[in-house]
């Protein structure tokens, strides 16, 4: 066994973002992911690396689903897996024939995980979105950015990764784990508005205790409002990090800066004084470099770190160790997580071109290799 899901299989109709996220997870933890690409995206010849880190560890097959002869090439893979995923917008894979009532018609067992922006319902449902949006009607974007600043989208990783193919993967193994016991499938509602919302749950009870105060981003104890929650430019232009919360991880950092017996840092959670030692902060940290200040705090309770970037974490000591990235042909890329004791995933296989898998999988999961060859000669589904 390679993995804790080694055993299962699971169909991803080829998108974008969350949807190949989430299908990466399950290949990583050992399940057998089937990638279903549309017919025009083969490219007779294609080869090379794939620099998409999110499409390793699964095989690629093309179907034009369009074509009758293809949406049954589909249902007939339907039959013999576990779930399948895809990211369009509600009711296209209803139009397309293969959608939940279809898939459940075929396999009352599968599991049907739908990803989105929005959700399946409601006023938004049809609405074309992204990221940035989702994560803005989810009451996440208005907080992040520092105070009198617009407000910063954290990348797309809150709403795409974290609220999207984070719980599309949490709901498909809920989903799984059910029909189990039941014998039955469902339908899995993803939507990144949701998912952004309940990643938030823990600044909802913030604000409701007083102690968060969401109209005044960047004031906050974990919006960079605290002089000890923050990250500082050093002396050579790079960064550092502080988390010193706690009152005994506070003082330690306070004692490497020499700073233990000054009054005004006393006042630790005083809000009032917050944008001044912040200032003080800012003029300390820049008189020394990143690695010299690395010398003083690394590995300390003081809850710091260097901030790195991605090239930079790749090398770093703690890293290697722990090889938290890999490198698979020329490509480096962070390694499966989490970690298993007995069930360890094995070392993620680079990905597919579209089709590129068309026959070969096919065939594995049943269908007789004359059929297969005609669905190419009728072009419902394609070899690379």
């Amino acid at each position: 066994m390679a993995g804790p899901l080694s055993g299962y299989r699971i169909i991803e109709i080829a998108g974008i973002g969350p949807g190949p996220f989430c299908a990466m997870l399950f290949a990583d933890m050992g399940a057998e992911v089937i990638r279903v690409e549309r017919a025009q995206a083969v490219r007779p010849g294609a080869s090379g690396t794939i620099m998409d880190v999110s499409v390793r560890s699964r095989k690629n097959i093309a179907i034009d689903l369009k074509n009758p002869e293809g949406v049954e090439a589909l249902l007939k893979l339907v039959e013999k897996a576990d779930a399948i995923i895809e990211g369009f917008r509600p009711g296209v894979m209803e139009r397309l024939g293969v959608g939940p009532d279809a898939c459940l018609a075929r396999n009352p067992k599968i599991v049907f995980g739908r990803m989105t922006g929005w959700g399946q319902d409601g006023p938004y449902a049809q609405a074309a979105g992204h990221d940035i949006n989702y994560i803005s009607l989810a009451g996440a974007l208005a907080h992040y950015g520092r105070e009198g600043q617009d407000p910063t989208p954290p990348l797309n990783m809150v709403g795409d990764f974290g609220g999207g193919g984070m719980f599309l993967a949490y709901g498909v193994v809920c989903a799984l784990l059910e029909a189990q016991k039941s014998g039955k499938g469902q339908v899995v509602d993803t939507a990144m508005v949701d998912g952004t919302a309940i990643l938030m749950s823990m600044f909802w009870g913030m604000k409701q205790a007083g102690v968060y105060d969401e109209d005044r981003p960047g004031t906050n104890l974990l919006d960079t409002g605290a002089h000890f929650y923050d990250a500082y430019r050093t002396k050579d232009g790079k960064y550092v990090s502080f988390g010193s919360i706690e009152p005994q991880f506070y003082a330690e950092m306070l004692q490497k800066l020499g700073l233990e017996n000054d009054p005004e840092f006393a006042r630790q959670m005083d809000k009032s004084a917050w944008p001044n030692l912040k200032k003080r902060m800012r003029e300390i940290i820049a008189g020394r470099t990143r690695e010299e200040w690395n010398a003083i705090f690394e590995m300390s309770d003081v809850c710091y770190a260097p901030v790195l970037t991605m090239s930079e974490a790749a090398q770093h000591p703690h890293n290697v160790a722990r090889n938290a990235f890999l490198n698979i042909d020329g490509l480096t890329q962070p390694s499966p997580a989490p970690r298993f004791s007995r069930t360890v995933p094995a070392t993620p296989t680079p990905g597919a071109h579209p089709g590129q898998n068309t026959r070969e999988v096919l065939t594995a999961w049943g269908i007789p290799a004359g059929e297969v060859d005609a669905l190419i000669d009728k072009g419902a589904v394609k070899q690379a």
